[in-house]
C-alpha cells in the first residue's frame, strides 16, 4: 500500500502518468485509481484494436473485443500473471479468445485442418488475386491474403510481422513452442509469397499495412 501510495503521489505531483510502466498503472488500478487505467487503456488499446481488426478483418469485431479486453482487465485485473510475460502479450492472448470466439460464433473461422497440404491448397483457392497490381491494390490484396490465412497461420502473421512481437511473445500468447511459431510463420510467409507472386513485397508492405489496416 505505501508502494501504491507513493505512485499515485508521483503521479499526482508530475500530473502524467507516461513515466510510469503497465505494471505501476496496474497497481494503481488495483487500488481504486481510475485515471491509472484510462492511462493503460489509452497506452495499450490501439495495438489491441489493430490486433482484432487484423484477425477478423471487421471494424465491428475489433471494437467489441478491444471493449471486452479492457472490461476484463477492469473488472479482474488480478488474472494477469506477471511471471507469465508482459502486460501487453497478456491482452494479446485475451484479444485473441476473444476474437475467436466472435469469428466461431458468425460462422467466420476457417476450418482448421490436419494436413498442412489441404490448409495449403484451401488457401490458395479461397484468394484470387490480379497478377499486374497498384500499390494500393497490393495492400488490399495482402490484407485479403492475411485474411484467407488459416487461424494458427494468420496469427503468427499479424503478431510477427505486424505488431514486431518476438517469437517468445508469440509462442506464449497463442500457447505453443517457439519451435511450432517458427514454422507457422514460414509456411504463412511462403503461402503469402507465392499467392501475391512478389517475394519482395511482402516485407514492404506488412509494415504499411499494421498503420493503415
Amino acid at each position: 500500500m505505501i508502494y501504491v501510495s507513493h505512485l499515485s503521489a508521483r503521479f499526482h505531483s508530475m500530473n502524467n502518468f507516461s513515466s510510469l510502466s503497465d505494471r505501476d498503472l496496474l497497481r494503481l488500478m488495483e487500488a481504486g485509481d481510475e485515471e491509472a487505467f484510462v492511462a493503460l487503456y489509452r497506452r495499450r488499446q490501439q495495438s489491441v484494436f489493430r490486433f482484432a481488426l487484423q484477425m477478423s478483418g471487421s471494424m465491428e469485431i475489433a471494437e467489441d473485443v478491444t471493449q471486452e479486453v479492457f472490461i476484463t482487465l477492469l473488472q479482474s485485473p488480478r488474472i494477469y500473471d506477471e511471471s507469465r510475460g508482459s502486460l501487453s502479450s497478456f491482452l494479446y492472448g485475451v484479444a485473441r479468445n476473444y476474437v475467436l470466439r466472435k469469428l466461431k460464433r458468425e460462422s467466420r473461422l476457417l476450418a482448421l485442418f490436419d494436413d498442412e497440404k489441404e490448409d495449403d491448397e484451401s488457401f490458395v483457392a479461397n484468394v484470387d488475386l490480379p497478377g499486374d497490381l497498384t500499390r494500393d491494390e497490393t495492400i488490399k490484396a495482402v490484407q485479403k491474403a492475411v485474411l484467407a490465412l488459416p487461424q494458427n497461420y494468420r496469427e503468427v502473421v499479424v503478431l510477427c510481422d505486424l505488431h514486431e512481437l518476438s517469437y517468445a511473445e508469440v509462442a506464449e500468447i497463442v500457447g505453443c513452442a517457439v519451435g511450432t511459431v517458427r514454422s507457422r510463420l514460414h509456411r504463412a510467409r511462403k503461402l503469402l509469397i507465392e499467392k501475391l507472386s512478389v517475394k519482395d513485397e511482402w516485407s514492404v508492405v506488412s509494415g504499411e499495412w499494421s498503420v493503415e489496416f
